[in-house]
């Protein structure tokens, strides 16, 4: 029994020291970004937000399709800000190992760390651009539903994804540098294969079941709900979720089978 406790002691010692250096490396993270930079917080909110007034001139006052529901501005915004964190994270989870090699090759942590801080502090971000929602959110009175409670469930399961896919993309990209101008392509291919500026629902029946695979798709749509109940579609967010933690496991073995080669590589 005290060799039991001594474990479970130890265990728990580790994982405190994991949260320490962790949210010591997200703040670094956090603290290079916006100590060298004049606008700062601004520009973790400028890229989405332009892009949104940009997608909202084009399909409202040039061309005047419906692509979504109204207000458009806020149901594009509700995409484009966690989009941001998804594309940034996986983006910047190809230098994971390869800008920090020298720190990675002589620390004793856990090695996921050095993914996990990009997750975390690109959620941060994400976190920090939600007043921008909220601010739009209430210009155009778009009402609030019940389903804001599941505004946090979508947040975790994109996080899950998310490290899921970086731990896979971190330690490949050691060993197969062109991985790393591959994945900014598929991030441009899955910008317009998710509904972002478009609604899922609004694609061809035919198309659905092959969408609901996509698990930004389910996500997208959990998160939309709190303003638009009807983006919801349960098979989407259900499937989606079973995918992340899919990812999120098969993320876990390939970092574990990588990280001795990936240490000899760096």
């Amino acid at each position: 029994m005290l060799q039991t406790a001594a474990v479970g002691t130890s265990r728990a010692t580790g994982l405190r020291r994991y949260r320490q250096v962790l949210w010591l490396l997200t703040k670094r993270d956090l603290k290079v970004r916006y100590t060298t930079s004049v606008l700062g917080y601004v520009w973790s909110i400028l890229d989405p937000l332009l892009m949104s007034l940009i997608y909202y001139f084009v399909f409202t006052k040039v061309f005047h399709r419906s692509v979504g529901e109204d207000p458009y501005i806020v149901f594009l915004l509700s995409a484009l800000l966690p989009w941001q964190w998804f594309s940034n994270s996986v983006s910047d989870s190809t230098k994971a190992f390869i800008t920090d090699a020298k720190l990675v090759r002589s620390t004793k942590i856990p090695r996921t760390i050095w993914v996990n801080r990009i997750v975390a502090s690109k959620g941060i971000e994400f976190v920090l651009s939600i007043p921008v929602l909220a601010f739009f959110a209430l210009g155009s009175h778009a009402a609030v539903h019940w389903q804001i409670v599941l505004f946090p469930v979508a947040v975790v399961l994109q996080m899950v994804l998310i490290t899921g896919l970086s731990l896979i993309i971190a330690p490949l990209v050691v060993f197969f540098r062109d991985l790393e101008r591959a994945v900014r392509l598929i991030l441009r291919f899955l910008f317009y294969a998710t509904p972002i500026i478009y609604s899922s629902k609004s694609l061809p029946r035919e198309f659905r079941p092959v969408m609901a695979f996509n698990p930004l798709a389910g996500i997208f749509d959990v998160y939309r709900a709190t303003f638009f109940p009807q983006e919801l579609i349960k098979k989407e967010a259900v499937v989606g979720a079973v995918v992340c933690f899919v990812v999120l496991g098969v993320g876990l073995v390939v970092f574990r089978l990588c990280e001795r080669a990936v240490l000899k590589e760096i």
